[in-house]
C-alpha cells in the first residue's frame, strides 16, 4: 500500500512541506503584526517595506474580480495545474525537479490562502522612492525562481542540442 513512499518521495514531500511552512509562517507573522495594531507598513530600508495587502486575484493581482463563480473556476484550474506540476516534479530529476518543487510549493501556499481565506496576503514591497513594484509574498518568490530556473534549464538544454 505505501510502496510509493520511497526515500525520493519522502524528500520531495519534505521539500514541499518546507516551502509551504516558510510561506505560511511568514504570512501568519505579517498578518498578526497587522492585527495587533502595529503600522500596516514596516519600513526595512529605503527600497524594501513590509506592507500587508490582500490579493483576490492571482499573480500580481491579475484577474481580480468579484465574481464567485470565476474565482472558484480559477481556483480549480490552479489546483489542476499544481497536480500536473507535482506529477512532473516526481518524474523529473536534478535541477528540473527542484524547479518544479519550488513552483508547486509556492503555488500550494497561495492556493491554501485562496481556499481558506478567499484571498492571499501579499506583503513584500520593493520600491524606489514613490515607484512601487508589485507587492508579493514568499510563495511568489519560490514560484518566480522556480520558473526562472526552468527557463534557464530549457535554454541550456536547447543550446546543447
Amino acid at each position: 500500500m505505501l510502496r510509493f513512499l520511497n526515500q525520493k518521495t519522502i524528500i520531495n514531500l519534505g521539500v514541499l512541506l518546507l516551502i509551504f511552512a516558510i510561506d505560511r509562517f511568514s504570512k501568519i507573522y505579517i498578518v498578526q503584526k497587522n492585527l495587533n495594531g502595529l503600522s500596516s507598513e514596516i519600513k526595512l530600508n529605503n527600497f524594501l517595506s513590509l506592507d500587508l495587502v490582500w490579493n483576490k486575484g492571482v499573480a500580481f493581482g491579475l484577474f481580480s474580480m468579484n465574481s464567485v463563480a470565476f474565482y472558484n473556476v480559477l481556483t480549480i484550474l490552479i489546483l489542476i495545474i499544481i497536480l500536473i506540476i507535482l506529477y512532473l516534479s516526481f518524474t523529473s530529476s536534478g535541477f528540473k525537479k527542484i524547479a518544479y518543487l519550488m513552483i508547486a510549493g509556492g503555488a500550494i501556499g497561495n492556493v491554501y490562502d485562496r481556499i481558506f481565506y478567499r484571498q492571499v496576503p501579499d506583503f513584500i514591497d520593493f520600491h524606489v522612492r514613490d515607484f512601487h513594484w508589485f507587492i508579493f509574498n514568499i510563495a511568489d518568490i519560490f514560484i518566480t525562481f522556480g520558473v526562472i530556473f526552468m527557463i534557464l534549464i530549457e535554454c541550456k538544454t536547447n543550446k546543447n542540442e
